[in-house]
């Protein structure tokens, strides 16, 4: 008898040793995936990447544990219409900064598959020289239909990134033309590209993305007419400036390195030029309202259920005979929704 009572304790502090090892174990596991990342561990920072990009349960827990590692990179995006050589403008410019020693990171956002949801193209590809360097570190990300040429994660992104010691973040948007200014509240540097003889002129003043641009690079300027468009993007510049500074605007020829050196020196002088602490608020504000707005859109998206659709096809058919006004239609929806939500338990 003595012999199984000896059992069954041991088996008690077994028990309790192993719970008391688990919660010692969650308590630091947000320790230790800041120190994983801040140690540089490739393999840590892939897995944090893909939690963070596919909303795993452990990814508010890593944003958690990197949020007072963040801040100190500096993040460029890159943007403009497909076509004009976004990915070979980056590939160059990961060559400049790694010449001055610098480690970097890629944010490659591109086309979801409608099959997978994967990245469909893979910009990686395009930067295959700089797959043997662990100073480079390089992600596709699907942008998943998101309109804005970012996808939902690619703020969160930029922050593992950042706590992961990478001195430069390159983001570059995933080429849908007008619907790319998005960029603009997540990148220090915005810089746009155009081409040409392609009406990118005219098309980036139509998208608003000029209203966006800190820096506007003309690449392949090699070709006819290079002068032409630099010209007509000035007199652009010009007229939206006011008295204020017009935008940069930088001829290179991406494919062979021409001008990268001035368009990285120019980067790394605006930079340090708008460091100060009213443009980093700022920044940080339109990057709330946007994600506060995503999540919205997202969570709303994801709890029509039966009941729901019934009521958005009732209230459909209403403004479509107008029984009621779209305003009045969206008020009922909101107030039906905020009651919703007080009902939940837990909420």
């Amino acid at each position: 008898m003595s012999m199984l009572v000896f059992a069954n304790l041991m088996s008690c502090l077994q028990g309790i040793i192993s719970d008391m090892s688990s919660h010692q174990t969650n308590q630091t596991q947000t320790g230790n995936w800041a120190d994983r990342l801040a140690s540089g561990d490739r393999r840590s920072l892939a897995k944090a990447l893909t939690a963070v990009e596919s909303s795993a349960p452990q990814a508010h827990e890593i944003m958690r544990a990197v949020c007072h590692l963040t801040g100190r990179a500096l993040v460029v995006g890159v943007t403009g219409a497909p076509g004009v050589g976004k990915s070979t403008l980056v590939n160059t410019c990961i060559r400049e900064f790694r010449s001055q020693d610098l480690t970097v990171a890629v944010v490659a956002v591109d086309p979801s598959s409608v099959f997978s949801g994967g990245a469909i193209l893979g910009d990686r590809v395009r930067m295959h020289e700089h797959s043997g360097d662990d100073g480079v570190f390089i992600r596709s990300v699907a942008n998943r239909g998101q309109l804005g040429g970012l996808s939902y994660s690619t703020a969160q992104i930029i922050d593992v990134l950042d706590a992961a010691g990478r001195d430069v973040i390159l983001v570059e948007t995933v080429g849908v033309g007008q619907s790319e200014i998005e960029v603009a509240n997540v990148a220090q540097v915005k810089v746009v590209v155009v081409q040409p003889d392609t009406g990118d002129g005219i098309q980036t003043m139509k998208a608003g993305v000029l209203e966006i641009a800190d820096i506007l690079v003309v690449n392949k300027s090699d070709l006819p007419h290079a002068s032409r468009c630099v010209d007509e993007l000035r007199q652009m510049t010009n007229l939206r400036a006011g008295d204020a500074t017009p935008t940069s605007i930088i001829q290179v020829t991406a494919l062979n390195g021409e001008g990268i050196v001035e368009l990285v020196e120019r980067i790394q002088a605006f930079h340090s030029e708008s460091t100060d602490r009213q443009a980093r608020v700022g920044r940080v504000r339109r990057l709330l309202i946007t994600e506060a707005c995503r999540r919205l859109h997202r969570n709303l998206s994801e709890s029509v259920n039966a009941e729901a659709r019934m009521e958005l096809d009732k209230l459909s058919e209403q403004v479509q005979k107008a029984d009621l006004t779209l305003d009045e239609a969206v008020e009922i929806l909101l107030s039906n929704l905020r009651r919703s939500g007080d009902r939940k338990p837990g909420v």
